[in-house]
């Protein structure tokens, strides 16, 4: 089915839409931003995949548990992100828009509902460092001022009619416009599934110039149809793949497992079944919940396709990263396991069998 042609100019205009506020105020910074993240990738929103400094008067920042600074283009993205990370609320700042320095999000006052328009949401969020600064924004823009808890709260209760909203602009406006810069610039199948987040995929199209030189306009809507569209297309054209649902965490790290589909294990009970993004997630359960397991499968690095755990052999010690870091690697034979190990330097093999409970805990040092 053709599609649809869609100006650059229409799909500018839809992201422009997020941040169309009132007259005299905007969400873009005007001073240099202060980006935490670390890498090339740090300038955009690794739940969205936004740029942060055209949304920075509603940036978050968070910090997950191994330590990682995650910088977010509003409190949506965050609370999104808290679904899945281990983030400490004593951690969060936000951007103060008056002065545009990050601040503890615990003493901000939010200005909530005002006539500026959401980030990622339908209402917006906008903290101050001072109260008195926060009922002038609200005596010129409205709204209601509140503290962090009843913010955050706003957000989590508003999540699901936000996504909503935002799924259906995305399917009817940006996916189709993703899919024609795609097919027009990008002369090379994309690895989209050797990154972990948007953000990156994002800084390695436009550092590698994978698809040419791309305007902002042209690479937001590019990164969202390869990250949200075209990653699981390219899935489904296995067959054996391991089925998950969107609803399905790792009992380790809390990860939606859907996400990695290149990692994903799975242990089966006789009542239920357990998922994993990796093998080492995986293999840390299965230690301490051994009895009545009746199968487990993994996924073949280089296939996509399901294997069952006992014939699989597993890299350990490679320079490629799952989710979480340093994996168990598996493959269907212990040449293609041998294969992989020269090339990604490898540390050893190991058949299921093999596997003890320190060899797996030392992949977290």
């Amino acid at each position: 089915m053709p599609i649809k042609p869609i100006s650059l100019l229409f799909v500018t205009l839809f992201l422009l839409s997020l941040n169309l506020l009132g007259s005299s105020f905007t969400k873009t910074a005007t001073v240099a931003p202060t980006l935490l993240q670390e890498g090339s990738q740090k300038e955009w929103c690794p739940v969205c995949g936004m740029k942060i400094e055209d949304f920075y008067k509603t940036s978050h920042t968070s910090v997950t548990h191994n330590h990682k600074n995650r910088q977010y283009c509003s409190m949506r993205c965050l609370v999104v992100d808290m679904k899945e990370q281990d983030i400490k609320i004593d951690d969060i700042k936000v951007v103060d828009a008056s002065t545009q320095k990050l601040i503890d999000a615990k003493k901000a006052f939010y200005v909530v509902g005002s006539d500026v328009a959401g980030t990622m949401s339908k209402v917006s969020k906008l903290a101050f460092a001072s109260r008195e600064v926060a009922e002038d924004f609200n005596m010129e823009h409205g709204g209601k001022i509140v503290d962090f808890n009843t913010a955050i709260n706003i957000a989590k209760e508003s999540l699901t009619s936000d996504v909503e909203m935002l799924e259906s602009k995305k399917s009817i406006q940006i996916y189709p416009m993703g899919e024609k810069i795609f097919n027009k610039n990008c002369k090379k199948e994309i690895e989209i599934d050797k990154y972990f987040q948007i953000n990156e995929l994002k800084s390695a199209i436009k550092d590698k110039k994978l698809c040419g030189e791309l305007k902002e306009s042209e690479l937001q809507p590019l990164s969202l149809y390869l990250w949200e569209v075209k990653r699981f297309a390219n899935l489904k054209s296995v067959d054996g793949v391991i089925k998950v649902t969107k609803d399905e965490k790792c009992p380790i790290c809390g990860m939606f497992v859907y996400k990695y589909p290149k990692w994903v294990a799975q242990i089966f009970y006789k009542d239920k079944r357990i998922s994993f993004d990796g093998v080492k997630d995986m293999m840390k359960y299965y230690f301490s919940h051994k009895n009545g397991v009746i199968k487990i499968l993994v996924t073949d690095y280089y296939s996509q396709k399901t294997l069952d755990v006992r014939k699989a052999y597993f890299v350990v010690g490679s320079d490629i990263y799952g989710p979480m870091g340093d994996e168990l690697i598996p493959f269907d034979s212990r040449n293609s396991a041998k294969s992989f190990s020269v090339d990604h330097k490898g540390f050893k093999i190991l058949g299921f069998s093999e596997i003890k409970n320190a060899e797996v805990l030392k992949l977290d040092k």
